[in-house]
């Protein structure tokens, strides 16, 4: 069986590493456009200076696993085209592709780590009383601004959001952010970013694009561009295609790692058992936490239902950001290791 692997994020990575272990003998191709695996969770931490978020996927992927780097241009039948002019075929295709930039101009996405290395950058080169403008109140907006805060201490940060700040967390979480960000001398602007403002420096941290190439190659997506998917998650107009992580339309799920991690390890386990001739059961998910870091001491951990919608504030303050920390450290060695107990209805 050849296997073809498109995106080297959280849920391909978890995908390859795991079909290497159950799927003995198939031949795996990872492509991705940079030689490095890129911890999307930490590039908040690229942008303000306190840590990396890429290493090399040679250390990620298994031996067995072959790494192919450039981009997948179009998904045919049974083949993908690849930038640098070459072609794979497959017989069974993960799409794992992630998210896509969408900072428009005159701002630095921290959703992609050349633009956080960019955003790292012009902040490092910032005067004091520069303004630096976060736009986006949710957990990514929220962890960015309050990282630069503790870092650069004599800039002045603005955070913008139309929507309520951290509005997936419930209100004692809320309200913590709400005291550390104040605590920091952050301001929060209650409205849209329109641009053409006085900042030095404008971070986008608004996670809303997925890549066309789904699109670009008829399979069928929804109106955010994300394949659609049965309930086993292959794409609904090429079963051949299992489709995880950001750029899948899966019900329930949201853009982050606890729910690409275990989409990959589903993938791996549904190709294995069609390799070996099993059935295999649908996939369900089931949120545990949201783990917030407010720069490199603070933090909160907000148990959530199944279905994500917050339960009680568990933890904050420094035991909080160590919690985050560890959950950061944990889900490389996860995706490393391919190894994940799924179960229906476990995330």
């Amino acid at each position: 069986m050849k296997i073809v692997i498109v995106g080297a994020g959280y849920a391909g990575t978890m995908a390859a590493n795991r079909l290497a272990r159950r799927a003995r003998g198939a031949e795996i191709v990872v492509v991705n456009p940079r030689p490095e695996f890129v911890e999307r969770i930490r590039l908040h931490q690229v942008v303000a200076g306190s840590g990396t978020a890429a290493r090399p996927l040679a250390e990620m992927l298994d031996d067995s696993v072959t790494t192919r780097i450039a981009a997948v241009t179009k998904i045919a039948d049974g083949s993908v085209a690849l930038s640098d002019g070459g072609a794979l075929e497959f017989d069974r295709l993960v799409y794992a592709v992630g998210g896509a930039p969408s900072a428009p101009e005159g701002a630095v996405d921290v959703g992609a780590h050349e633009s956080a290395a960019v955003a790292a950058e012009r902040l490092r080169s910032l005067p004091d009383g520069a303004s630096v403008d976060v736009v986006g109140g949710g957990l990514t907006g929220v962890e960015t601004a309050t990282e630069i805060a503790a870092r650069r201490r004599d800039v002045r940060i603005r955070l913008f959001s139309d929507a309520p700040i951290a509005r997936s967390l419930g209100a004692k979480a809320r309200a913590q952010v709400a005291e550390v960000l104040a605590g920091h001398g952050v301001e929060v602007v209650r409205q849209r970013w329109s641009g053409g403002r006085d900042a030095a420096l404008t971070v986008w941290a608004n996670a809303s694009r997925v890549g066309e190439l789904a699109l670009q190659s008829g399979l069928e997506v929804n109106d955010a561009g994300r394949v659609m998917v049965d309930d086993h998650l292959r794409s609904v107009s090429d079963p051949r295609v299992i489709a995880v992580g950001d750029g899948a339309a899966v019900p329930g799920s949201r853009m982050s790692c606890q729910a690409a991690i275990p989409q990959g390890a589903y993938a791996a386990d549904l190709i294995a058992a069609d390799f070996t001739g099993r059935s295999h059961k649908p996939y369900s998910v089931a949120f545990v936490a949201q783990c917030v870091s407010l720069g490199r001491s603070d933090g909160v951990v907000q148990r959530v239902h199944r279905d994500d919608s917050p339960a009680s504030l568990w933890l904050r303050g420094r035991t909080a950001a160590a919690i985050k920390e560890q959950v950061c450290r944990s889900t490389v060695h996860t995706v490393r290791a391919g190894r994940y107990s799924w179960k229906p209805g476990a995330a």
